[in-house]
């Protein structure tokens, strides 16, 4: 048996309000601490979008009701909420841009727009871009021009990582994650897959994209799920949405890379706890940790999962790292495949933040 902090995991799609029939922050959190996650940061697409004081406020009000591990939610940033966004950062986890297709309404697509929000949004607040190919060149062009950071979310292809590694190199204010399905999936999945299951944004790249991800370990500070629930029937559709759920497989992939000699544990540790903790701000959990069977092996299976989500594209794979118990502020809440926490005991991890400028 291991010890670790608990997992904090800065991206994750709960879908409420809007499509809880296939997840909730009840069954979402439930799998968070399946996965041991003690902490998880919610992203803003949903339906309606999270971009004002009442559609956050809803979302805030359904996680306070049925949340079981510690949560934030971040505001979505869209054409309409450059001048009252900035107002309600003090509520979020941070504020999260969209330049490239993804799922449901939130995009930018006017660069004065993103100017804007670049020059409004406080910068002790962190800005999570969902930016491929050159929508991320001009994303990181412009928070060096405002001298502020910026977490690049899912990167997924060697152009990418390694204009973040130059960008690095140059003293740019950029961190980065990398979700697991990008480091164990590619292009040539798809047969396996079927292409409506293979659907996620950003899309499974190369071999050789994957290779750059992996040699390129020391730029990525992130480990991120993107855990993205749809339901089977969804995903077997004529126009099937995008998305993997992750939030219970994701510790599995990384102890197989751990027993391949990929990854050490504590790379695990500063990706997954000690650099979402310092980007995200994330306060602390006292008495809180995970402890991990090391040696055990377990069979992936959907069926016995904590999602909502019906499926997952590492169906019958071989996973190592069983997690046997998770203790949040000194509760346990999972215990040997069962969770115990109650819907809302998780506590909104940023009522009230502040958010100096």
């Amino acid at each position: 048996m291991i010890t670790l902090p608990g997992l904090i995991d800065p991206h994750v799609h709960l879908r409420e309000p809007g499509g809880t029939h296939k997840e909730d922050f009840d069954t979402g959190t439930a799998a968070a601490l399946a996965g041991g996650f003690t902490a998880v940061l919610a992203m803003p697409n949903t339906r309606p979008p999270l971009t004002d004081g009442g559609t956050l406020s809803a979302a805030k009000f359904a996680a306070g009701q049925k949340a079981r591990c510690d949560y934030g939610i971040y505001l979505g940033a869209g054409n309409e909420n450059i001048t009252i966004a900035p107002g309600l950062a003090g509520r979020v986890c941070g504020m999260k841009m969209y330049l490239d297709q993804t799922y449901g309404p939130l995009r930018l697509d006017g660069l004065y727009d993103l100017m804007r929000h670049f020059q409004t949004w406080p910068k002790a607040s962190p800005i999570a871009v969902h930016a491929e190919g050159r929508s991320l060149a001009a994303a990181l062009l412009l928070a060096a021009l405002h001298d502020r950071a910026l977490h690049v979310c899912h990167v997924s292809r060697k152009e990418e990582i390694l204009l973040i590694r130059a960008a690095k190199e140059r003293g740019f204010k950029v961190t980065c994650e990398v979700a697991p399905h990008h480091l164990f999936l590619t292009d040539e999945d798809l047969p396996h897959l079927g292409l409506g299951r293979a659907e996620v944004r950003p899309r499974l790249a190369t071999v050789a994209d994957r290779q750059a991800l992996w040699e390129n370990l020391a730029v990525i500070d992130c480990f991120a799920t993107d855990h993205a629930p749809h339901t089977s029937a969804e995903k077997d559709s004529a126009d099937p949405p995008p998305g993997f759920p992750g939030l219970e497989t994701a510790l599995g992939l990384w102890m197989v890379a751990v027993s391949e000699g990929r990854l050490t544990m504590d790379d695990i540790v500063e990706r997954m706890h000690t650099n979402p903790k310092r980007i995200f701000r994330s306060p602390e959990q006292p008495e809180t940790e995970i402890e991990i069977d090391e040696q055990a092996t377990w069979v992936v299976r959907a069926a016995d999962f904590h999602t909502r989500c019906d499926w997952t594209p590492f169906e019958g794979m071989l996973l190592r790292g069983r997690l046997r118990r998770v203790r949040l502020r000194g509760e346990t809440a999972f215990d040997d495949g069962h969770v115990l926490a109650r819907p809302g005991t998780g506590r909104d991890m940023y009522a009230n933040y502040p958010t100096q400028t």
